[in-house]
């Protein structure tokens, strides 16, 4: 089997409640930010499943972006790789996976919980807090093993998160260096600003493998700040700068900036002292049930498009349709059938 798409990333399932403006000032949570649990959050998981209506959700911020990708491409397109426990949780995962036409090659720790992410979403916002119980466990040797090194050798595009390489940047090493060696497309998502804080001596790694990323406007301001060492919030040259930032190959590097409703910035490394800025259709607040996933939405949609031979400009516009489809449904990125045209 050959998948054009490889994507890894954590396994995630989403424990989503509404109205937790008390949780938000009880756990000192911001109101649209994504973080990763400490001491203090811990008693979060168990309290929401005791006192509030939780709807669970196959979640995971790369395992949504290839959900995505796999809607709009022919089936047998996209696989998945993580790692998750033996327990219950993987299998609504796996559940949700077969739904959209996702195949994924776990690697599973015996006697382990599967991470879970605390969604907290008030009005359209929504903060995420993550504990990654087996997803950190992964290991870069599953990346040679029989079943998966003829996937990863049979790819022509690579997508990952940037929440892994809080703990995994060894085998974002192996993929983005395997890209770049063999001449396919890396994919990087910054995912959240504390990655920038926090890990970005490990983004410095595998940027110079990375042929395009994608964040928002909130992750490109804090690049500014880590690695530019700038505190300009001027989004276009913000990914300016990311476009000229030292690349191990010859390809040009692609940076797509989101923001929200407001337009996407692009910059195609061919040309990175142009910023192309691409108007985002707005649909009736109203229309809004749930924000969360809308970025990893996008992400599916551009990367479904581009792996289709889609131009940068159209792929853009792929992932601001399933973005628009995901803010209208009640649980996020997990599409229904019949499919509506994207591509």
């Amino acid at each position: 089997m050959s998948y054009k798409i490889f994507c890894m990333g954590n396994p995630l399932l989403d424990v989503q409640v509404r109205d937790g403006e008390a949780l938000l000032k009880k756990y000192d949570l911001k109101a649209n930010d994504a973080i990763l649990a400490d001491e203090k959050h811990q008693p979060i998981y168990d309290e929401i499943v005791k006192d509030y209506p939780v709807t669970y959700v196959a979640g995971g911020a790369s395992q949504n972006a290839a959900r995505g990708a796999a809607y709009v491409l022919p089936p047998k397109s996209v696989v998945y790789a993580g790692c998750v426990g033996d327990d219950d949780l993987a299998k609504q995962l796996r559940t949700a996976n077969e739904r959209e036409g996702l195949d994924e090659v776990y690697l599973v720790k015996k006697g382990e919980k599967t991470g879970a992410c605390a969604v907290i979403i008030t009005g359209h916002h929504r903060s995420l807090v993550t504990t990654l119980r087996a997803a950190e466990k992964f290991e870069a040797s599953h990346l040679s093993s029989p079943t998966v090194a003829p996937l990863v050798e049979g790819a022509k595009v690579f997508y990952v998160e940037g929440f892994f390489l809080t703990h995994g940047v060894e085998s974002v090493l192996t993929l983005s260096k395997h890209a770049s060696e063999k001449h396919k497309s890396f994919v990087l998502n910054l995912s959240a600003p504390f990655i920038l804080t926090y890990f970005h001596s490990q983004l410095e790694q595998v940027l110079p493998y990375t042929d395009i990323i994608i964040g928002n406007e909130s992750e490109a301001q804090e690049y500014a700040k880590a690695i530019l060492k700038s505190d300009t919030t001027d989004i276009a040259e913000i990914a300016k700068g990311i476009a000229k930032y030292r690349k191990d190959n010859a390809r040009p590097r692609v940076v797509v900036i989101t923001q929200g409703p407001q337009s996407t910035i692009v910059v195609e490394g061919a040309n990175p002292d142009v910023a192309k800025v691409y108007p985002v259709t707005p649909i009736a607040s109203e229309l809004i049930v749930d924000t969360n996933g809308a970025g990893d939405a996008f992400a599916g949609g551009f990367l479904g498009a581009y792996v289709g031979g889609k131009s940068i400009e159209e792929s853009v516009e792929a992932g601001h349709k399933m973005g628009t489809m995901c803010v209208q449904l009640q649980v996020g990125p997990q599409y229904k059938w019949p499919k509506v045209k994207v591509l």
